[in-house]
């Protein structure tokens, strides 16, 4: 199909628009633009438009190739048959209602924007085969505002204003319908692979900043890695009001993809019978991590803790070192240094990742440990834990219980995030 572009046009603009057959009688003015989503998503494939006579509102659908392109600009659109019925519009996305003033993302932004207005262009079949419109961008910056704002006046008028403020749109391509029923929303379309290149933390600004209905959708959308990794981004409020608008099966698996130490302080946020409905749908492993770190208060050592880390024996090398690291199933990029034990298993020594780096493979571990080793007790208040911190620049602390027994470490963002809660 050969398309020639005519006049571009708006949703704004159009809406109120009279609309006249060929004899000039008026139908009325338009009402709604309807999009046959399971048809063809990127077309509007009718104007819904009504006239109010004898005190009863009369409705009609004007299909889009029966209308002349372009459009008469400025004053009406011209039929060229006669409106039939208003079909069922249950699986149709009507543009005024459910596109403007909805929120959606702007990925590339990493922020919710507003829906403005919608752009869209009239196209002809080089063969005559009859008009088109096109839906080409959504309009989030200030002149689809404009455009609304100043409805009524002349539309060469209101586009002389609007085209003198810079445009800010998101292709059509890239949004895409959330939830139609009941409340219709839209949001942008986001494949996995461009969502992992987000932040978690960019992911848990967005979802904070979106209504309920669509935080809902788009989190469900997550992988679950992403979702974990995002959930412990997302304020305690929001966090528990996602879990507990889950079945119990897909929130046992994003919360086994959690630092252990944030997935207990998560469930301790939740009722004992939320909790336990996740917790039996755990992995063993991953749930015994979990229950042991629930018996800990929230503001003590072992509460902040994550039971994520890297021991090996001080009798070890630079190899055996490396080895550990690999077999690690944590996060990585939490890990900045190892530690070390004796005999009785006892905590005695401290290597930074950098001093591994530099060393050879056979070089002995003691050789590489520093000189001091810094730890607190299972029962340290946030403030010791906070003091030890600040005392001794340490990115991370391990937590050791009566036996001198790493169970633990803190890192500094736990730090950090205890000291904005207080």
């Amino acid at each position: 199909m050969e398309t020639t572009a005519a006049n571009p046009t708006t949703v704004a603009t159009l809406v109120g628009m009279p609309v006249l057959d060929e004899g000039g009688k008026e139908w009325g003015r338009v009402q709604e633009l309807a999009v046959e989503v399971g048809k063809d998503s990127t077309r509007v494939s009718g104007l819904l438009v009504t006239r109010r006579e004898g005190g009863r509102t009369h409705g009609w659908m004007v299909p889009v190739e029966s209308l002349w392109a372009p459009v008469v600009a400025d004053k009406t659109l011209r039929t060229m048959s006669e409106p039939g019925d208003v079909p069922s519009l249950s699986d149709s996305l009507l543009l005024e209602r459910d596109l403007l003033d909805q929120q959606i993302i702007d990925v590339d932004g990493r922020k919710v924007v507003r829906v403005n207005d919608v752009n869209l262009l009239w196209t002809s079949d080089g063969d005559g085969g009859g008009t088109a419109l096109v839906i080409e961008e959504v309009e989030i910056g200030l002149r689809g505002a404009i455009r609304r704002l100043l409805k009524g006046l002349p539309v060469n008028t209101v586009e002389g204003i609007a085209r003198k403020i810079p445009s800010r749109v998101i292709p059509w391509s890239c949004v895409d319908v959330i939830d139609r029923d009941p409340a219709r929303r839209v949001r942008l379309k986001i494949g996995q692979d461009r969502l992992a290149k987000l932040h978690p933390s960019d992911i848990a600004e967005i979802l904070e900043d979106l209504a309920p209905a669509e935080r809902e959708a788009v989190f469900t959308s997550l992988p679950e890695e992403t979702a974990a990794e995002t959930l412990e981004e997302i304020e305690p409020k929001l966090q528990k009001e996602l879990l507990q608008r889950m079945d119990s099966e897909r929130a046992a698996d994003i919360i086994e993809e959690m630092d252990p130490g944030a997935a207990a302080d998560l469930l301790g946020e939740l009722s004992d019978e939320e909790s336990e409905a996740i917790l039996e749908e755990m992995e063993p492993e991953e749930r015994h991590e979990v229950e042991e770190l629930l018996e800990f208060s929230a503001a003590s050592a072992a509460g902040r803790m994550t039971t994520e880390f890297v021991t090996v024996p001080r009798t070890g090398t630079v190899a055996d070192a490396v080895e550990a690291l690999r077999a690690f199933e944590g996060d990585p990029d939490t890990i900045t240094e190892i530690y070390l034990f004796d005999e009785q298993a006892r905590l005695d020594g401290v290597v930074m990742l950098p001093r591994l780096l530099l060393a050879t493979p056979e070089t002995e571990l003691a050789s590489l440990s520093e000189g001091h080793n810094v730890s607190c007790g299972t029962h340290a208040r946030d403030r010791e834990v906070a003091e030890l911190f600040d005392k001794y620049n340490l990115r991370s602390l391990p937590v050791v219980n009566a036996q001198r027994h790493v169970v633990g470490v803190i890192h500094a963002e736990q730090v950090i995030a205890q000291l904005r809660e207080a």
